[in-house]
């Protein structure tokens, strides 16, 4: 009989379902920061971004490449510890601290990026209010997060964390109400200070590849590292409206 695997978050010996999602996100992330960048006529060499919800890193590191000084923070001590050691000696500067207290002074960052933390959160407001204030005026707020759909329940309620053959999540980690669909979160931008700029879907090319992907890293026959090449995510054309998940940027204004 297999042995049903551990799931268990930021821990490098379980199945780690909020690792497993930054690893396979972060093409598109980029590409979609890429875009933003060049958008914004925002140049990543001197200037300064920060992570929020952080993880282990894979996004910080990828932003650290681009040129900008880094600051990650995640409100678990294990995922910062665990960010620390895989730093790579790109001297980005970890912190734990949950998204609602950001220790920072106002309008300190020129990017803040928000990872792993709009589809959890009970506290949206408070969230984007802290995000804003330690943004200057002008600068970039990229985030990406979950809609709510049935496909999206499906899939984040119901393969993710519920279903025994595809469970990356331990119970509890999503709920309905907390999934937000795109104009839900344009008004809260509005209420923080955040002028929407655009959204955009993301999906894997094929989804029986995410299947296999979820299924083998479960079963240990694939590791972190194997998946974003099996899932293979791809950004939708613009106008397409997001089933499942969608990136956004917004700019903070004077």
């Amino acid at each position: 009989m297999t042995a049903v695997p551990l799931i268990a978050l930021d821990s490098a010996s379980a199945v780690d379902g909020r690792h497993i999602r930054a690893v396979t996100f972060q093409s598109v992330r980029m590409e979609y920061l890429g875009r933003v960048l060049g958008e914004l006529d925002l140049a990543a060499a001197g200037s300064r971004a920060l992570v929020v919800g952080s993880g282990r890193g894979v996004l910080a590191r990828g932003l650290s490449r681009l040129g900008f000084e880094v600051v990650a923070v995640d409100p678990s001590r294990a995922a910062t510890a665990l960010a620390t050691d895989a730093d790579e000696g790109l001297g980005i500067t970890y912190g734990t601290t949950p998204a609602t207290e950001l220790d920072f002074p106002d309008g300190s960052f020129d990017l803040v990026y928000c990872a792993d933390t709009l589809e959890i959160t009970e506290k949206p407001d408070a969230v984007l209010a802290e995000a804003t204030r330690v943004l200057r005026p002008g600068g970039a707020f990229v985030y990406d997060t979950v809609n709510r759909t049935p496909v999206s329940r499906l899939i984040y309620l119901g393969a993710f964390q519920a279903f025994p053959g595809t469970r990356i999540m331990p119970p509890g980690r999503y709920a309905a109400q907390r999934l937000r669909r795109p104009d839900e979160l344009a008004e809260a931008f509005g209420r923080a200070g955040l002028s929407t700029r655009g959204v955009t879907g993301f999906k894997p090319r094929n989804v029986r590849s995410l299947v296999r992907a979820t299924r083998g890293r479960r079963r240990g026959t694939l590791t972190d590292e194997q998946l974003p090449e099996l899932v293979d995510m791809e950004l939708e054309p613009e106008g397409t409206k997001p089933l499942v998940t969608y990136l956004g940027h917004a700019v903070r204004r004077a």
